[in-house]
């Protein structure tokens, strides 16, 4: 009996444990939608909860109301109205029975049915970590996109529908994230924008001795000593009792003085050693310092250093295409568009059907997993935090800082290979803690940055559409598809993202897919599969080349040359999405299978 009872307790514990466990909401739209239908059931229930309450207190006032008619002509004349019989009769029955059914009628629970639903439903509702995450992903947006904080705040984002304002509470909330990631830079934007929209008279719960509390610890971390000093002097005349801020007060008017000290030093000794060294600044300012990667895939995603030049954009061609007279599209060739020469970027126009899509992303959507990430370095999938400060930071033993409960959210990748879990070809690493060692050792080895999406892995066995759509690659590619990956579907979150990556493996990662036995990733296939209202696009650093997301479209270019040597100019990255929802679904093809469908060649230009 107790084995009994035992099996049945871990039984339990395991069906809480799935009705809990959700995959990061954030990191999927798709996901997300599933969040509004909770939310308008539970609104459903709410409104049939207030109802019901509603007609109970409706009750309860039409006897008040009786009652109180009846008081007000009874205590003229007591004696005269309990005079007539059924006046007493009545008395007598309102106090012992009457009085009784009110007292039951108002004691009665009517919240039972919305708090069940509520209990049930909480179980499938987003945690700390979604609301942490999707709060990185607007700084992230913020910063990708050169966003100003008041644009975010009223909502007036480019290419929306549905436009949301945010509210006091919101912004406070995004500057308590920032400020837990020691992120002083966006702790500061938000809770100026706080102080911003209390200082116009918006009604909030949040008080600007809090927010200037924040602030003024946020502007003094980026070495503004000043506006520091301002900000706190501000907050005592709000509170003069705030016993950290006076004491900050004092240690910001001492570092002040030394400050202005300090530099009066400087200055003067700078006037004794006169402009030595005024040579070696004139040659430096003929270098022109190369474009960081960074930088260059947030310009790219702005739509902005794209390296086309008229004359190369003359040698780009649309077509009708059958690849070489193939039976299946002598007929009814495609349309191809050339989008990049170097490396060779195709497009192929209305190649996937509306129906198509909708199946696609009804298969993937209920096996949409978060990404992990596979560390090059140590082998083992795991977390890695995102860093998005601007700021660096100061010494702060003096200073007294609003206390606050630091939480990370993490951002994964996995892939995966014919059913078997797999070291990517280029994982992707972003993180926010200090570990240079590592972090150099990644940047050496081309990883940068994370994933921000959800993804899930198709075969035929799912629907004979997959295997349909797999013999079209071929058929239009010319490769064999016996030997590629199973198709990925992917579904980007809020402000999903896939920062610079390699899909082939390089010399220093031979072994990158020895468990496949099926060589290297000689190519990739990309369906777009939604229209994406601003950002979203497929980007190249180091060519400056822009592809954007037109739903029904796919690209395809070689990672390799024909000589097997990887291509590193396909270096690229998936922008974040600002506004829109993006589906895509990708087939790495690989060398084995290939021999005779792409021969080899040494010549590196082919």
């Amino acid at each position: 009996m107790f084995g009994m009872r035992l099996q049945l307790c871990i039984f339990l514990s395991f069906l809480l444990k799935s009705l809990s466990a959700h995959n990061d909401f954030y990191t999927s739209i798709g996901h997300m939608t599933d969040l509004l239908f909770t939310e308008k059931d539970m609104v459903t229930s709410l409104k049939e909860y207030i109802r019901v309450e509603e007609s109970k207190l409706e009750q309860v006032k039409r006897w008040a109301d009786q009652l109180e008619s009846l008081s007000i002509t009874a205590i003229q004349d007591p004696e005269g109205f309990l005079g007539h019989p059924v006046n007493a009769f009545k008395l007598m029955k309102r106090l012992n029975t009457e009085w009784g059914m009110l007292e039951t009628l108002v004691l009665s629970d009517t919240t039972e049915a919305f708090i069940s639903n509520l209990t049930m439903q909480r179980k499938h509702f987003p945690t700390e970590d979604d609301q942490t995450g999707a709060a990185k992903a607007l700084l992230r947006l913020q910063d990708t996109y050169h966003l100003e904080t008041n644009t975010i705040a009223t909502g007036n984002l480019p290419g929306v529908t549905y436009k949301s304002p945010m509210t006091v509470e919101d912004c406070y909330e995004l500057g308590k994230i920032a400020y837990s990631d020691s992120d002083y830079y966006h702790t500061e934007l938000w809770m100026s924008q706080s102080l911003q929209q209390l200082d116009q008279g918006e009604e909030s719960t949040i008080d600007k001795v809090t927010v200037l509390d924040y602030l003024s610890y946020a502007i003094y971390q980026q070495g503004e000593l000043e506006r520091a000093l301002e900000i706190t002097k501000r907050l005592l005349s709000l509170d003069s009792e705030h016993q950290r801020a006076r004491g900050n007060l004092k240690y910001f008017e001492f570092q002040m003085l030394q400050q202005r000290s300090d530099e009066e030093e400087a200055a003067q000794k700078q006037r004794n050693e006169g402009t030595v060294g005024n040579k070696t600044e004139e040659k430096k300012k003929g270098f022109k310092e190369p474009i960081p990667e960074r930088k260059m895939y947030e310009k790219l995603c702005r739509g902005e250093g794209i390296q086309m030049t008229p004359r190369r954009q003359s040698r780009l061609f649309c077509r009708y295409y059958d690849n070489h007279r193939n039976p299946m599209y002598l007929l009814s060739p495609v349309k191809q568009e050339d989008e990049w020469d170097r490396p060779y970027i195709v497009r192929y126009h209305d190649i996937i059907s509306h129906s198509e899509i909708e199946k696609v992303k009804s298969l993937a959507k209920p096996r949409l997993r978060r990404a992990t990430i596979s560390n090059p370095i140590t082998g083992i999938l795991e977390t890695a935090p995102y860093r998005i400060s601007k700021s660096d930071t100061l010494n702060s033993q003096h200073v007294s800082s609003p206390a606050f409960n630091k939480t990370s959210g993490v951002i994964e990748q996995k892939k995966r290979g014919n059913g078997k879990e797999m070291q990517p070809t280029s994982c992707v690493i972003g993180s926010h803690s200090h570990v240079p060692s590592v972090e150099q050792q990644l940047v050496h080895m081309g990883v940068f940055g994370a994933a921000a999406d959800s993804h899930a892995w198709l075969t035929g066995y799912d629907d004979p559409l997959i295997d349909k759509i797999n013999q079209r690659i071929e058929d239009l590619t010319g490769l064999e598809m016996d030997t590629a990956e199973e198709m990925q579907v992917a579904n980007y979150g809020v402000g999903g993202q896939y920062e610079p990556h390699f899909d082939f493996g390089r010399k220093d990662e031979p072994d990158a897919f020895k468990e496949l036995g099926t060589g290297n990733r000689v190519a990739t296939w990309l369906f777009y599969m939604t229209d994406v209202a601003a950002g979203g696009a497929t980007v190249f650093p180091d060519v400056g080349a822009a592809v954007w997301p037109k739903k029904g479209t796919a690209v395809f270019w070689y990672n390799l040359f024909a000589s097997g040597e990887g291509d590193y100019s396909t270096r690229h990255a998936a922008c974040p999405v600002l506004v829109g929802n993006k589906w895509v679904s990708n087939k790495w093809i690989h060398e084995r299978g290939q021999e005779w469908r792409r021969p080899c060649d040494l010549d590196q230009s082919k």
